[in-house]
C-alpha cells in the first residue's frame, strides 16, 4: 500500500479536528510569551533572569545562619572567605560583563523565527504521517497496522510532534552542551596557558558559590558557555521557544552546580551525578584534574576516565597513608 494513500486514509475528518483542536498545556497560541516582548528577546532575558534569581535564593540561604542547613554544606562560610582569592564584588561585575557579552552577542545571533499560531502545526504533524505510517505498517503488516493508524494514528502523531520530538531535540541540545564543554574545560586544564591566563580566573573560587558559577575571564565566558550554547541552538535546530527552555535549564543548573549545598530536596541534584558535590571536587587541588563534565551529565568523565567521586578520594588517601606508614 502507498504510504501516502494510507496516511491520507487514518486522517479522517475526526483526526484531522483533533489535531487542529488539540493543544498540549505548556503551549500559548499568542505569537509571544509576553505581549510586550518578542520571543527572541524572551530567550535572551532568560538565562540572565534565571541566573540572578537562583542565585539569590542560594544567597538568601548563605546569610540566613539557619542551623538546620549546616548539614548540607559542603564547606563551611568561614572556608568561603578564607579560601577563596577574589571578593564577592569581583565576581558580580565579572558575571554582569559575561552577560551583558552574551546578550550582544544573542542579539545579533539568534533569529527571529514564528511562534504560537504563526506555525503550521497541523500541517507539520501531516508531514510526519506518511513517515509514521510507513513504520506501523513494516512492523505491524498492513491488516493490524492498518486498524492501529485508524484507531491511533492521531495521538500517536500529536505524541510525536508535541512531545518525542521537543523533547529529543532538548536531550539533543544537553548532549551537545556537554560535549562542547567537556572538551573545551578539559583544555583549558591540560593546556598550561590556557589554565594560566584564562581558567585559572574560575578557580580562584576554591569553594564555589552560586552567583560565582559564571565568574569566568570573559574570553572564556564567550568560548565554553555562550558559543556552546548558541552551537547547540544551531545544530539542535531549537525553536526560539525551546532554545528559551535549554538556556534557561542549563543556567540554573550550573547555578546549582556550584551552590555549595548537597541537598536532597534539589531537584538539579535528583536525576543526574553530575552535582554541586561533585563539581565542588574539581575546584579542590585532589580533583582539578578530574570532573571536566559541566554542566548536565558525567557520561564523557566516565567514558574518559576522568571521574572522581569521594570514595575515590577517601581511597588515594588510604593508599597515601599506608604508603607513608611503610616508608617509617
Amino acid at each position: 500500500m502507498n504510504t501516502t494513500a494510507a496516511a491520507s486514509t487514518f486522517l479522517d475528518a475526526d483526526q484531522l479536528d483533533y489535531l487542529s483542536s488539540q493543544i498540549p498545556f505548556y503551549y500559548t497560541r499568542d505569537s509571544a510569551l509576553f505581549s510586550w516582548l518578542p520571543d527572541h528577546y524572551t530567550a535572551l532575558a532568560a538565562p540572565v533572569i534565571a541566573y540572578w534569581a537562583f542565585s539569590l535564593f542560594f544567597h538568601l540561604l548563605d546569610v540566613s545562619e539557619w542551623k538546620w542547613l549546616d548539614k548540607y554544606r559542603i564547606h563551611t562560610s568561614a572556608e568561603v572567605e578564607s579560601r577563596n582569592l577574589v571578593t564577592r564584588t569581583q565576581v558580580v561585575w565579572a558575571v554582569i560583563l559575561q552577560h551583558a557579552i552574551q546578550t550582544g552577542l544573542g542579539l545579533w545571533w539568534i533569529e527571529v523565527t514564528p511562534s504560537g499560531d504563526q506555525v503550521d502545526h497541523v500541517g507539520n504533524m501531516l508531514s510526519l504521517a506518511p513517515r509514521l505510517s510507513s513504520v506501523i505498517l513494516a512492523v505491524f503488516g498492513e491488516k493490524f497496522g492498518s486498524q492501529i493508524l485508524a484507531d491511533k494514528g492521531a495521538d500517536a502523531l500529536y505524541t510525536i510532534y508535541w512531545w518525542a520530538i521537543p523533547t529529543a531535540k532538548i536531550l539533543f541540545g544537553t548532549f551537545i552542551i556537554d560535549t562542547w564543554q567537556y572538551v573545551l574545560h578539559r583544555a583549558a586544564h591540560t593546556n598550561s596557558f590556557l589554565y594560566r591566563k584564562m581558567h585559572s580566573h574560575h578557580h580562584r573560587l576554591y569553594v564555589p558559590y552560586a552567583y560565582g558559577a559564571l565568574y569566568n575571564h570573559p574570553l572564556e565566558g564567550l568560548f565554553i558557555d555562550t558559543l556552546g550554547a548558541f552551537v547547540a541552538e544551531k545544530v539542535g535546530h531549537l525553536s526560539t521557544r525551546e532554545a528559551m527552555l535549554l538556556f534557561a535549564i542549563a543556567t540554573l543548573k550550573t547555578v546549582d552546580d556550584h551552590c555549595g549545598y548537597s541537598l536532597p530536596w534539589d531537584p538539579f541534584q535528583w536525576f543526574t551525578a553530575n552535582n554541586a558535590d561533585y563539581h565542588d571536587i574539581h575546584h579542590q587541588a585532589i580533583g582539578m584534574k578530574s570532573n571536566f563534565s559541566q554542566p548536565f551529565f558525567v557520561h564523557w568523565d566516565v567514558l574518559l576516565g576522568t571521574r572522581m567521586t569521594r570514595k575515590d578520594i577517601e581511597a588515594r588517601r588510604n593508599k597515601a597513608k599506608e604508603k607513608q606508614l611503610k616508608g617509617e
